[in-house]
């Protein structure tokens, strides 16, 4: 099938999530009209631009019949409007290839371009007439979260969850600062139900081990785990989570008050899985003072972090130009992936935009995309950042990069925005209120691509129904407005609620808070940097062990790379056999 043209976006604040959003409202908008209004006729021009563009914001090649189809009118009258459409240059046909005559259809530059001019007039419209912004302001407002800009969430209450929830609920969590804030405030509001051994938390290796074994049994230990986002497909896959759309009918989330790309980390297969708690973007973080002393302007791309680096540092003086995650294994894995994907590549042959929902073909069709160019350059950029770095680079993992930042020994650090708001909030801080937090420099000047990291409620599936709902119930008030707010004040800006990132309140706690949320406004926060493929451990250990050698052992980085893709296939047939 011959690809389909990619039109330019227009110079727009929406994004492809709001437009979609946007063409479903006026969708709905217009159909009780139609329906429900005496005389009124169905507009074929108007349903067939919504569905034209809908398709191709989808990615969702469609043909004259099915888009005819859609738009909900006879066919003669969709072909003869569709006809006339091509005539006046707002509908382009595309040969769908393969010696085949016939065409998909979609929308030109011109109508694309000015549909797009009229949701956002809509979008600015509606943000004025409810108040969410001044119409001068709408592209602070997210068309489809469901908050109110003005509206100062309430304090969180112990009764929000009483009776509600059973006594003896069980969670195996990742062990950081978050998640002990949670079991905290969680301890706190349920008294005598809630005990701190209700919670176990574990560093994330070891997690990882855990949650299989746990998974496994025939009976649960636990009632909610916690797992990273990259280990959703395998653990659905393998059957292993309940799933989670029955229950959250009656339950208090709304999806939509998540980011869309989000609230898809959850989502394998069409089916949701898990629920966000929370999200934290990798970021570079910059010691201003120390920029603003020496005139040096903030990194955008590997070379000028390479330079800003290497005009820090001061060895002698034990104060180094960066630290970042060089350990072996997971750390290491995480930073070439990072790192590949600021080249806006990943490593396999996968469409390099978000996902509602993840689904794969069998692995062994995919495409591994390890040994290219691109990683060879990852390979010298790593090579080239260790010579600016902590003389430990080589065993240092996500605790101690933020260490030795914190302790004011480095000039830049790559970090979680997460761990990142101990600069600001930690009494053993050196660095509060000296530190400028930046988009993680890209190659070459290309799209800014932060990769986004954290965790998903999940509930095994062995749990019986009964009690699942009654789980439900708490992990809802996990991640209400409310409870995330708590958070977001007490220093953790990793809430992935639109709600909370428009609280005045939560703004004011932290500047991470503004930054990380206008990166996912503006399309810069990617999910595909760690595609959560069944297999994604397996290749992360590999590349732990090959990265690792060859950026301080001396491995040539393409006998590296290539002895990764060969281990990674050899590994699968393994587990085949």
């Amino acid at each position: 099938m011959q690809q389909l043209n990619s039109a330019p976006a227009p110079a727009s604040e929406l994004t492809s999530h709001e437009l979609s959003r946007i063409v479903d409202f006026l969708r709905k908008l217009r159909a009780p009209f139609d329906t429900g209004v005496p005389g009124a006729t169905k507009d074929v021009f108007w349903n067939i631009v919504l569905e034209l563009v809908d398709a191709h914001l989808r990615r969702r090649p469609i043909d004259k019949s099915g888009l005819v189809t859609l738009a909900g009118v006879p066919y003669s009258t969709g072909n003869r409007m569709i006809i006339k459409m091509i005539a006046d240059d707002l509908i382009r046909q595309v040969p769908r290839g393969g010696g085949l005559k016939t065409h998909f259809l979609e929308p030109t530059d011109t109508l694309l371009h000015s549909f797009m001019d009229y949701a956002t007039h809509v979008k600015g419209h509606l943000a004025k007439t409810f108040g969410l912004r001044k119409g001068t302001e709408a592209n602070e407002y997210y068309f489809g979260g469901s908050y109110f800009a003005a509206q100062i969430i309430s304090p969180v209450r112990g009764d929000d969850i009483a009776g509600k929830v059973p006594g003896d609920i069980r969670f195996l969590l990742n062990d950081d600062n978050y998640f002990s804030s949670m079991r905290n405030m969680w301890s706190d509001f349920r008294n005598d139900l809630g005990r701190k051994s209700s919670f176990e938390l574990q560093r994330l290796q070891e997690l990882y081990v855990s949650a299989q074994a746990h998974f496994a049994k025939p009976s649960p230990e636990y009632d909610v785990i916690s797992i990273n986002m990259p280990w959703l497909g395998e653990f659905a896959e393998k059957g292993h989570l309940a799933p989670l759309d029955e229950l959250l009918q009656d339950a208090a989330i709304n999806p939509l008050d998540f980011h869309p790309s989000v609230w898809g980390t959850g989502n394998w297969k069409g089916t949701q899985y898990g629920i966000p708690l929370y999200c934290t973007i990798e970021i570079l973080a910059a010691r201003r003072d120390l920029f603003d002393e020496r005139g040096l302007t903030y990194p955008r791309t590997f070379d000028e972090t390479i330079a800003a680096a290497r005009a820090l540092h001061r060895p002698a003086g034990e104060f180094y130009g960066i630290a970042w995650n060089g350990q072996r294994g997971m750390p290491i894995a995480n930073s070439f992936m990072f790192f590949l994907a600021a080249c806006q590549k990943t490593i396999i042959d996968m469409p390099m935009h978000n996902q509602e929902s993840w689904t794969f073909d069998r692995f062994e069709k995919l495409k591994l995309q390890i040994e290219t160019d691109d990683a060879v350059e990852v390979i010298d950029y790593m090579k080239q950042l260790v010579e600016v770095s902590p003389p430990d680079i080589e065993f240092m993992d996500w605790e101690k990069r933020i260490q030795c930042f914190m302790s004011g020994r480095a000039g830049l650090a790559y970090c979680w925005t997460m761990r990142a708001a101990r600069f600001e909030h930690e009494l053993s801080s050196q660095v509060a209120r000296r530190v400028a937090y930046l988009p993680p420099p890209s190659r070459r000047m290309r799209k800014i691509a932060a990769p986004i990291g954290g965790f998903l409620m999940t509930i095994p599936a062995n749990v019986p129904p009964a009690r699942q709902r009654q789980i439900m119930n708490a992990i809802a008030w996990m991640v209400s407005p409310e409870a995330m707010k708590a958070h977001v004040k007490n220093g953790f800006p990793v809430a992935p609620r639109f709600s909370v990132c428009a609280d005045p309140e939560a703004l004011a706690s932290s500047p991470i808070v503004s930054m990380v949320d206008q990166l996912a406004r503006r399309n810069e926060i990617v999910t595909w940097a760690r595609p959560p493929i069944p297999e994604f451990s397996l290749i992360e250990a590999i590349l732990g062990t090959e990265i690792h050698d060859a950026v301080f052992h001396g491995k040539p980085p393409a006998q590296a790379l290539r002895d990764a893709e060969n281990r990674i296939h050899a590994g699968l047939l393994d587990r085949q056999s």
